[in-house]
């Protein structure tokens, strides 16, 4: 429910900000013609920008954005054939297949209008142009335009927020005093943050509370596990593509760089991150340019990026899997979680939080904790930290028979590191264990360990998840 009145916030804002001029880009060989658009077009709300050739058009797009074109057919004299607008509408379209381009010549037929058409353009104008048509036209063309970028926009923001959760954050023992000192020196600002710390050890929400500790609280925090992004699909998803960039591109979509554009983004698990794929990534933190997969336009990104680890990236770097480059741009500031194991003083507000947080989601009358079920947590190590914690409490909301957690039912009285033998294990069971020591020999290295398994990091990280690893 939360989430869902988070996203229809986000609804009425878009509905109530008051919308931009449109930004019109007028292409015309003819200053006379340019001056009796702008004319007519500016007292409308109209931003124009005017240029008179081809070439000088597609270098405007290079380099900025626009709401459409309104383009002429023939800019050589004594031309008449319309081909150098058409090649221009082609070019257009291979740069921004959405964009609304608005074709106009003073040799019109039948013929041109339909292969201006059939080339992209959006409608046909005949000079010289009735003032009413020509403005409806456009009005036309603009809305559906920003209408087609609205619903994208939405889209991926539903995506996004269906993936989120920001939990309260949760700290009191001493040896989180220093995390939280950093954090309340660097949230304010807008530099790179490096977050290290074990596997569950609470990365995601250190990012979460820097973000709203930030001037860019009001806008998107996007979140992405980079370590799980196959190869095949990491620009795209990153970046963006436009339809037809690959045989699966339908239609264009947002990257996550320009959809967190104005606000921050977090980059998870990023010493996974292909060193082929390290370049690209580190060109986007220094220029704040993007191209999407398939397109030549560059955009600009105006992003803070926080990101995380388990890994040692230092030495990640000495093995030459992770570039230095890379690590001096995200690692403006370092703050690092230590496990569960070193800061017990906060398990008892933990649980808690937990606690009521799973009692109310499965309608449990849960009361609290018995006195041996604390007395177990705080002295059990936790190997998986506070996600394990997560997942321990989760269950034994599901397992209480009364209105107090008792420790049988938190399901650590066996060791956890006794394994039975294999013929007593279902092939599940074999399964997590061999993942768990993969996950072990190479120090929690998702990528090293899919190697040692001969699966995809994709796939090993979906069994992790399965398997609350």
């Amino acid at each position: 429910m939360e989430m869902q009145a988070e996203v229809e916030t986000l609804r009425e804002r878009l509905t109530r900000t008051h919308e931009p001029p449109w930004r019109l880009l007028i292409a015309d060989d003819q200053p006379h013609i340019l001056e009796a658009l702008r004319l007519l077009l500016s007292p409308e709300g109209y931003a124009l920008d005017v240029v008179r050739t081809p070439g000088l058009a597609l270098e405007a797009l290079a380099h900025e954005s626009f709401d459409g074109l309104l383009i002429d057919l023939n800019y050589t004299r004594d031309t008449t054939s319309g081909q150098e607008g058409l090649e221009l509408i082609s070019r257009i379209k291979e740069i921004d297949s959405q964009l609304p381009v608005v074709a106009m010549t003073a040799w019109g037929n039948i013929e041109l209008a339909v292969e201006a058409i059939r080339r992209g353009a959006g409608d046909f104008i005949q000079k010289p142009w009735e003032n009413a048509r020509l403005l409806s036209v456009l009005r036309t063309q603009m809305d559906l335009h920003r209408s087609r970028k609205r619903a994208q926009w939405l889209e991926a923001e539903n995506r996004i927020l269906r993936a989120q959760w920001a939990p309260d954050f949760i700290a009191s023992a001493p040896s989180m005093r220093p995390v939280l000192e950093l954090m309340a020196r660097v949230g304010p600002s807008d530099a790179n943050v490096l977050i290290t710390g074990e596997h569950g050890t609470g990365k995601e929400v250190v990012a979460q509370t820097l973000h709203r500790l930030s001037a860019r609280a009001d806008r998107m925090l996007v979140a992405v596990n980079t370590g799980a992004l196959p190869e095949g699909t990491f620009e795209s998803e990153l970046f963006g593509h436009v339809k037809g960039a690959f045989t699966d591109a339908r239609a264009d979509r947002i990257g996550r760089f320009e959809l967190a554009h104005g606000g921050t983004l977090f980059l998870d698990e990023i010493a996974n991150v292909p060193i082929r794929q390290q370049a690209k990534l580190l060109r986007v933190l220094e220029t704040g340019e993007i191209e999407r997969v398939g397109s030549s336009k560059t955009r600009k990104v105006d992003v803070r990026v926080l990101s995380a680890t388990n890994a040692n990236l230092n030495a990640e770097c000495a093995a030459g899997r992770f570039r230095e480059d890379l690590q001096f741009r995200l690692n403006t500031v370092e703050i690092h979680l230590p496990p569960l194991r070193e800061r017990r003083e906060d398990i008892p507000a933990l649980s808690a939080y937990f606690l009521d947080r799973y009692a109310t989601r499965y309608r449990r009358g849960i009361q609290g904790l018995e006195v041996s079920a604390l007395q177990a947590m705080m002295q059990y190590g936790w190997p998986g930290n506070v996600r394990e914690l997560d997942h321990t409490l989760e269950r034994a909301v599901l397992m209480a028979r009364g209105e107090r957690v008792e420790i049988s039912d938190l399901g650590l009285s066996a060791p956890r590191t006794a394994v039975p033998s294999l013929d007593e294990m279902s092939l599940e069971a074999v399964e997590a264990v061999l993942i768990r020591k993969a996950l072990a020999r190479t120090s929690g290295n998702v990528s090293h360990a899919a190697d040692a398994l001969g699966i995809s990091r994709g796939a090993l990280y979906r069994r992790m998840e399965k398997y609350g690893l």
